[in-house]
Formats: structure tokens, C-alpha cells, sequence
């Protein structure tokens, strides 16, 4: 065998035993004499010593040529450390080694293997199988796995039963683009990979499945945004014979228990707040409730003041920062920059300050007194120290931009504990929103989802009135899973597939077989997905999902380690009955 231990179990009660160890060089330090190996595996670190009086030449001289990342066997006994190191689980005791076998050599690495490193991104991308020796990153996977066994163990223990579905699929208009993949064997056909499991997931409840679970790639051919991944993990929940506080009470349980299992953390509390009301209090449709900065609409306040950017707008909403009287001109003006970059797109912003004595000093003083200034507050809830930030503009745009103020302001200020964790349900969605672009009506989940109990007949009416049976998890201002009760009949599924603009005949060809298998007794279904990239991230106290991919590719799709995607050559376009059409 290559090794009787691991580097991190070897401590003062193996002292005298024999061991072989073998892994990865770590740091050398070479007194000439004397020389220290530090030797890693997955499970720690031990070192290793070579002494001249008492370790063979020939040992000596190989371990002299030793460089980082070298792989090596080992053999010697274990002895007590003269100068012990209390921060290693091994730092009692070292190695005298006897005999060591390099088992392979290893270039000059590009950056150092250490937990902190020198090398950028890009660059530990490249060589991402050398990131993976560095303890953080490990770690990541390994938390990623324990995070992932908590969850097949809960749900195998409620009885859900794990059912893979297929990657090769049939492209369907829904959502983002699909990867499509072209079929040797059916000249000009095309699979797609599947944005999610939705459709097999419902003809598992349909086959009398009844609980359903998978942990399961999906893909989408969307632009990437940050932190977006053209592959990603979900854990993907089906149930039948369900109403959606069933869903809502079997998923609250899993995330307790992920929180508790995990985390160590009690969390009993998962509020519900409609989507109209989350859009309204912070707008957006994923709140972070770890903290306050509610927005105050103040048009009723701020409106035929003779200040035209008010009275021109559709809405005036602010918010109070806590203790923000304190922010100095100079950072005031880096946050009316910050809400005018592209990204966030404001026009500006006014602001006001909550003097200690009750005063307020604004950037609008000229056409607001302290009366009016002080219903800001009211409305606002700011306090004597606090400061009010304003913003005005298209409803719609100006909720977005605040949204995005108020995130980053409590990102500055240290609102956003990732050891405090707030769960929330956000329910009521809009079942349908309307595209300008292409002047119809879109599902804003899917075209699967159910209308709430009672609002069917608004569908002729009023659409964009009805609201959806679908729900969304929010944990720290991250959607960390979202779903719906789906429609089980074939009449309402026909009758969303008409609002949505698909003709009898697309409707079929696309979803036929969905359609026909309601006709064979579907019972009453629902479901959820959690996005596993997501919640494993928030659950490490990380924002950053790739820190917790394997393989992961960069803001552009690109897997720059296998240089991913490339072309293929002409023969394999021919054998697939391929042409390419490149622009530019």
C-alpha cells in the first residue's frame, strides 16, 4: 500500500509506531544538515525530517532534490517535535524518514499552493486541478458534499424517491435559450439539454410517483451576468396530491434542517410577503429582512413643490440609512456617482440629513422646509443620525435602482452578516407579465403553473390581474429556490397555452405528450427547485457560487482550463449534417 496514515491523523499517541505516508510537497526548508519536508494530502499536513546522523546518504540526496508539489512515498517513525506547532493536529510530532520514493515529479507550480495565494482568477481557473489542492478550496467541495447528503438524507427520510431524468431532450420555448445538440442518427434533428427536469417531473406524478426528488444538472444558452453559470446544480422536488402550504411546510423543514445540520443555526421564523408587497417595501422580489432601510414613497410630500425632477416623476421613494448623518460630503457624492453608473442608471439623487437635534439639512432645501422634511422622516422612519437618500423616476426603474442603493449601503455598513440567516417566502406572483417587444403576454415562471384558486375567469378579463400559485424561498437576499402548484387538466393547460400566444397546433407539437398524459388521470401536483450552487454558497457564508463548482467557467461560459467550447473539425460538422454560418 502507498500509505498506512493520512497527513492530519499522526499525533503524540503514534509516537515510536512505523507509518508510510505519501502526498504532495508542500515547503522544503534546507539546512543542509538537516532538511524539513512539509508533506499534504486532502487531510492535512505533516512533516517530515531528514537528519545526516541519522538518515542514509542516499535519502539525504533525495531529498535534497526535492521540489514543491513533488509526489513522494515515505517510510521512518514517528517522534516527538522538539519545537511543537499548537495550530496543526500534527504539529506534536514529525517523521524521521528511513526510506522515500519520488513517485512523480512536479514543474515549478504557477502560483503558490498555499491558502493564501498569489494567483489571480484567471489563473487558478486555468489551472484549476492545482486550485483544488489549496485547503480553501477543498474545503468548498467537501462542505458542498455534506451539504448535498443532508439533503438526500431529509428528503429519502419524508419518503421522496430519487428518479434521474434524461439530458437529451426536445428544445421547448420556454425560459432561456436551450443548448441544442445536434443527432447523428436523425439527419437535421436536434436534442436540447434541459433547462430543468419540469415536464418529467410532472409525468413522474402523472406514473403515481408521488414524491419525487433529483439533484440534477440543467443548462441555459443565456447572456451570463456575475456569478452566473451556463450549467448549474438544482435540487428538484416534485409532490403529488398537494396544495402549496403543503410544499411550503415540507421545504420550510428541509431548510431548517440544513440550517441546523450544517450551520448549527435555529431558525423557527419563515415570514410570507406577497410579491406586490415585496416590491413595494424593497424593490425587488428577493428582499434581504436581515435588516431594515424599508422605502418611504413620498410623493404626497414631495409633489408641487416647485422642484420639477419630483413633480415630472412617477415615483418619489427613499429610504433611511442608519447613522448615515455621519457619511461625510465626500462619500455622499460617491454614492450619487455609484446610482449613475450604467449599471444602476439613476439620474442622481437627493438626499437629507438627520441633524442630532431634530434639524434636517438637505440637497433641496430651497424648495423644501423642515416641515416637509421632517414628514420624509416620518415616512422614511429615519432617526436623528440617520441620512435619507432619494430617488425618483419611471416606478418600475426607480424600485430597481433603490433596491440596488440599499443593498449596497448595508453591504458598507455591515448589515449583511453571513452568520445571521433570515429566510423568507415571497407568494403572489404575477401569474403572466407583458413583454413590449413582443406586445404578449409571457408566464413569469412557466407555462405550467397553475392560476391561484378562484382567478381562472380573469383571464379573460383582466391577465395581467391574476395572480400565480407559485412561491419563491428567499435566504439573505438570494432566491435560493422557487416553485409552483402546476396545472394538472388538459382544458386550463390548453386554455394558459391560448393566452400565451401558442396556436392549437404548437401547443401540441411542442408539449403534446405533457397534454395527452393529463387525459390518463393526473392527480393534483406541485413543486419546488432550490438552485444547490446557490444555497451551498449562502450556506458557507459566501456569495460567490464557483467557489463551490469543481469545474467551473468564467463570466464569459469559457472553460479556460480545457478550452471550452472550440471547434470541431470538418469531418464531425460533415457526419452530423452541419454547415457553419459564421458572422463577422
Amino acid at each position: 500500500m502507498y500509505r498506512t496514515h493520512s497527513n492530519g491523523e499522526l499525533n503524540a499517541s503514534h509516537i515510536d509506531t512505523q507509518v508510510t505516508l505519501a502526498g504532495w510537497v508542500q515547503k522544503i526548508r534546507n539546512k543542509g544538515f538537516m532538511i524539513w519536508v512539509d508533506l499534504r494530502d486532502r487531510y492535512g499536513i505533516t512533516q517530515l525530517i531528514f537528519d545526516e546522523e541519522r538518515t542514509s546518504k542516499k535519502v539525504m540526496e533525495i531529498a535534497s532534490q526535492l521540489g514543491r508539489e513533488f509526489v513522494i512515498q515515505i517510510d521512518g517513525t514517528v517522534i516527538e517535535r522538539e519545537s511543537k506547532n499548537p495550530n496543526m493536529p500534527t504539529g506534536d510530532i514529525e517523521i524521521l524518514v528511513k526510506n522515500i520514493t519520488v513517485l512523480n515529479k512536479s514543474l515549478t507550480p504557477p502560483f503558490t499552493i498555499e491558502n493564501e495565494t498569489d494567483g489571480g482568477e484567471d489563473l487558478r481557473m486555468k489551472y484549476r486541478y492545482l486550485d483544488i489542492r489549496r485547503k480553501p478550496v477543498r474545503e468548498n467541495l467537501v462542505f458542498r458534499h455534506k451539504v448535498t447528503m443532508a439533503v438526500r438524507n431529509y428528503l429519502s427520510e419524508k419518503n421522496f424517491v430519487e428518479v434521474e431524468t434524461p439530458y437529451l431532450i426536445k428544445s421547448t420555448p420556454e425560459g432561456a435559450r436551450d443548448f441544442v445538440v445536434p443527432s447523428r442518427m436523425n439527419e437535421g434533428q436536434f436534442y436540447a439539454l434541459p433547462q430543468s427536469p419540469q415536464t418529467f417531473k410532472q409525468l413522474l406524478m402523472v406514473g403515481g410517483m408521488d414524491k419525487y426528488f433529483q439533484i440534477v444538472k440543467c443548462f441555459r444558452d443565456e447572456d451570463l451576468r456575475a456569478d452566473r453559470q451556463p450549467e448549474f446544480t438544482q435540487i428538484d422536488c416534485e409532490m403529488a396530491f398537494v396544495e402549496q402550504e403543503d410544499i411550503l411546510n415540507t421545504f420550510e423543514g428541509l431548510t431548517r434542517h440544513l440550517l441546523k445540520e450544517i450551520n448549527g443555526v435555529e431558525v423557527s421564523d419563515f415570514p410570507r410577503m406577497t410579491y406586490d408587497e415585496a416590491m413595494r417595501t424593497y424593490g425587488n422580489d428577493k428582499p434581504d429582512i436581515r435588516f431594515g432601510m424599508e422605502f418611504g414613497e413620498l410623493n404626497d410630500v414631495t409633489q408641487h413643490k416647485d422642484f420639477n425632477v419630483f413633480n415630472q416623476a412617477e415615483l418619489v421613494v427613499g429610504i433611511a440609512v442608519p447613522g448615515g448623518n455621519s457619511f461625510t460630503r465626500k462619500e455622499i457624492d460617491a454614492l450619487i456617482d455609484w446610482v449613475k453608473r450604467p449599471q444602476i442608471g439613476a439620474m442622481g439623487m437627493v438626499y437629507c440629513r438627520c441633524n442630532e437635534d431634530g434639524s434636517f439639512k438637505s440637497s433641496v432645501d430651497k424648495f423644501y422646509d423642515q416641515d416637509d422634511l421632517e414628514r420624509w422622516a416620518d415616512i422614511t422612519g429615519a432617526k436623528p443620525g440617520d441620512l435619507i437618500c432619494v430617488l425618483s423616476g419611471a416606478a418600475d426603474k426607480v424600485r430597481s435602482q433603490l433596491s440596488a442603493l440599499r443593498m449596497e449601503l448595508a453591504q458598507q455598513l455591515g448589515l449583511r452578516d453571513p452568520k445571521v440567516f433570515a429566510p423568507l417566502w415571497v407568494v403572489d406572483f404575477p401569474l403572466l407579465e407583458w413583454d413590449e417587444e413582443t406586445q404578449r403576454y409571457h408566464a413569469m415562471h412557466h407555462p405550467f403553473t397553475s392560476p391561484k384558486p378562484g382567478q381562472l375567469d380573469l383571464l379573460e378579463t383582466d391577465p395581467g390581474a391574476v395572480k400565480a400559485n407559485a412561491y419563491d424561498l428567499v435566504l439573505n437576499g438570494n432566491e435560493i429556490g422557487g416553485g409552483s402548484i402546476r396545472i394538472h387538466d388538459k382544458e386550463t393547460q390548453s386554455l394558459m397555452f391560448d393566452y400565451l400566444g401558442f396556436t392549437p397546433e404548437e401547443a401540441k407539437a411542442q408539449f403534446g405528450f405533457l397534454m395527452d398524459a393529463f387525459q390518463y388521470g393526473a392527480p393534483p401536483h406541485g413543486g419546488i427547485a432550490f438552485g444547490l450552487d446557490r444555497l451551498v454558497a449562502i450556506l458557507g457564508g459566501q456569495e460567490t457560487i464557483r467557489d463551490f463548482i469543481a469545474f467551473p467557467k468564467n463570466n464569459a461560459g469559457r472553460d479556460v482550463m480545457i478550452d471550452a467550447p472550440a471547434p470541431i473539425d470538418t469531418a464531425q460538422l460533415e457526419e452530423l449534417s452541419l454547415q457553419l454560418n459564421i458572422k463577422g
